[in-house]
């Protein structure tokens, strides 16, 4: 039995990281030096550090602290994405299944999305539910689609929540249900899902029996 944990040793690396994220996500947003950040985030990354890559590319992404640059972008998320970073991963995914600088690839969409997905992100989730759904990379299973879903949506997520409601209230993947539709509904809606919202109030007005 363990009954104590190790202390952790904090890397030089993971410290100039830390002091670099720090700069970036603390304090007031207008004095954030994004010349300096990107800067340590670049030369750790360039030495293998994993989440330095995936900020990198985030900063070419959205231009922080240099100019943006999409292939520069996807090129340090695909580096990131291929040691397991999982927002990487799920970038490197909607690259393909937009075919945004590449050519759209709902195949390796999905494979990316489920790398995403099964570390517990929670739009991968969504997303690999509505590729199965729509049959988008993968053979069309609403079942499958559901459990994604289902998914996402224990982790609040709004519109995986809104889907499930859809579900049941068309019976894909479930048997229909008056129930489980109106629930779901319900709880997108506290989410902060507008759709959920009107889905409700058509319930309320409707009353259906299924």
């Amino acid at each position: 039995m363990k009954l104590k944990a190790k202390k952790k040793i904090i890397s030089d690396a993971d410290e100039k990281f830390r002091k670099a994220h720090d700069l970036a996500f603390s304090g007031k947003k207008k004095l954030r030096q994004w010349k300096k950040i990107f800067s340590i985030w670049k030369e750790l990354a360039e030495d293998g550090h994993l989440r330095a890559q995936f900020y990198v590319g985030a900063c070419y992404d959205l231009g922080n602290g240099v100019t943006k640059n999409i292939p520069e972008a996807f090129k340090w998320y695909m580096k990131a994405a291929k040691k397991g970073k999982m927002e990487a991963q799920y970038n490197i995914g909607f690259f393909y299944k937009e075919g945004e600088l590449v050519k759209r690839n709902y195949k390796k969409a999905v494979h990316w999305y489920t790398l995403s997905a099964k570390q517990g992100d929670i739009e991968a989730q969504r997303d690999v539910g509505y590729c199965y759904f729509y049959g988008q990379g993968v053979k069309k299973d609403h079942a499958k689609a559901v459990l994604w879903y289902k998914k996402a949506a224990a982790q609040n997520d709004d519109k995986a929540l809104l889907n499930l409601g859809l579900c049941y209230e068309h019976g894909d993947g479930v048997k229909k249900s008056a129930r489980w539709a109106s629930y779901y509904f319900l709880k997108a809606s506290e989410a902060g899902n507008k759709k959920a919202r009107d889905k409700m109030k058509f319930f309320k007005k409707t009353k259906p029996s299924f």
